[in-house]
């Protein structure tokens, strides 16, 4: 085992024990090592105080209260906390102060779940007081002791338990997941940051759908997001098997991307379904249904707090999941959609169309039109399709006409765009100078297809059928 260890972990095993203290790895390092896993993080734990860790290791910092400190050894930061005994918490959710501690199980005593309650020597000798390595043979997520005080203690275990169960592909144990059944409202005292963190990890396990089913089971997924549960047996029409719920929670499982944008809109691209249904039966249809999606994915990250970059590209996602495309359209058409989800976005669009097919019980991950429109968008893929491409830019038509930045130079730009987009040989900038002469005249040529006359036609288009 000990030939696992890198050498900076190794090193400041070593050096603690040199200068007389007790030294371990601890928590999910050695949960990993004997899952026989590579660790991603690596955590010390000692009886040294912080104050002496410090003496040990120079090039370090200590700027927390909970004992913990950032050791420098290799250009890797390691950190290195002092065994210590959390005091009563009065919030579900931090102790009111914390005790060092000269015992090594007492610090193993307060952790959330037996199989992060392990630790190890320098040489691979296991400490083991509550029974992880039985739990982790047994694939199983136990608390260490009575649960409801480890739930009490600190609410956020309620998802930590989810999360390591779809993580390691383990199932909770009966009486630590009665006790979540039993305190399940405690998750509402915790911070929404830390609650969109735990999410993010069960959304991009393994097993991400099996997540979300075991947040419902446990009455957790209220305190995330209470309107995926609206969509439980909202039925749909001929081209889904599923009801909304069951369809949302395979298009997730089925999700190829590994990007949390794209997951996350795989979850919610049709959560605006349940408000805009129409009809009964195989008739009904959910017009719409994109752009309130679009909005109701925006109030959930927003409330989870999560940044404001990832939640426009994710409700950019959802709004336009339902990109059309037909064997005949022009490459115009081709380019228009490009325009419209973004040449860069291009990839995240496509496993988001296989997500919800596949989600939907289409066995066929792409259709031929998808695979058609895959073909044509790599053959215009640079063509210009943004303003910043035109061959005449902002500051040229301002300095032309002898105007300030304004609403009118974007229109203008806009309505190049959108004939160059129509024919990719008008960008030149001799096309443009004269379009820009006929602009002033109030005489701009005219855009062949309308805007109007493309909403029509997606709505005219079985979807299912990309």
């Amino acid at each position: 085992m000990k030939k696992n260890f890198p050498t900076y972990v190794l090193t400041a095993l070593e050096m603690l024990e040199k200068n007389g203290f007790e030294s371990f790895l601890v928590g999910g390092c050695v949960r990993d090592l004997l899952l026989k896993r590579t660790p991603k993080d690596w955590d010390i734990t000692t009886n040294a105080k912080p104050e002496e860790i410090q003496k040990i290791f120079p090039n370090s910092f200590y700027e927390n209260n909970f004992g913990t400190v950032g050791v420098i050894i290799e250009d890797q930061i390691l950190e290195i906390t002092t065994y210590r005994i959390d005091g009563e918490y009065l919030d579900n959710r931090h102790p009111k102060k914390i005790l060092f501690s000269k015992n090594l199980n007492e610090d193993l005593e307060r952790r959330d779940f037996t199989i992060n309650a392990i630790a190890m020597n320098k040489d691979g000798k296991i400490i083991d007081p509550f029974g992880g390595q039985k739990d982790l043979q047994e694939r199983l997520i136990r608390t260490v002791g009575n649960p409801d005080d480890r739930f009490s203690e600190d609410a956020l275990r309620l998802l930590r338990a989810v999360r390591f169960a779809v993580y390691l592909d383990f199932k909770i144990d009966e009486k630590t997941k009665l006790s979540i059944l039993k305190n399940f409202s405690k998750l509402g005292a915790v911070s929404a940051e830390r609650i969109r963190d735990e999410f993010s990890k069960i959304l991009l396990s393994d097993s991400p759908a099996e997540g979300i089913k075991l947040l419902d089971e446990l009455n957790l997924l209220f305190f995330i997001s209470p309107e995926l549960l609206i969509c439980k047996g909202v039925d749909q029409n001929f081209h889904h098997i599923y009801d909304v719920w069951n369809h949302l929670l395979n298009s997730l499982k089925f999700c190829p991307s590994k990007k949390l944008e794209v997951r996350m809109a795989s979850l919610l691209h049709d959560i605006g379904k349940p408000q805009t249904k129409s009809g009964d039966g195989k008739n009904s249809s959910f017009y719409g249904h994109e752009f309130l999606g679009a909005k109701i994915t925006k109030q959930i990250l927003e409330r989870l707090k999560f940044p404001k970059k990832f939640i426009d590209y994710t409700t950019h996602l959802v709004r336009n999941h339902m990109f059309f495309y037909e064997e005949n359209v022009t490459d115009s058409a081709v380019r228009r959609v490009l325009k419209k989800i973004g040449v860069e976005n291009f990839q995240d669009f496509i496993d988001l169309r296989v997500s919800d097919r596949l989600g939907s019980g289409i066995k066929e991950a792409k259709s031929w039109r998808l695979k058609e429109f895959e073909k044509r968008a790599f053959e215009v893929r640079h063509h210009p399709i943004s303003t910043h491409d035109l061959k005449l830019k902002g500051d040229e038509i301002m300095k032309i006409l002898k105007i300030n930045p304004s609403k009118e130079v974007g229109e203008i730009l806009e309505h190049f765009l959108n004939l160059v987009i129509e024919d990719p040989k008008r960008n030149t900038k001799e096309f443009l100078m004269e379009e820009l002469k006929r602009w002033r005249k109030g005489k701009p040529t005219k855009i062949s297809v309308t805007k109007e006359e493309i909403l029509k036609k997606r709505n005219e288009i079985l979807i299912q059928d990309f």
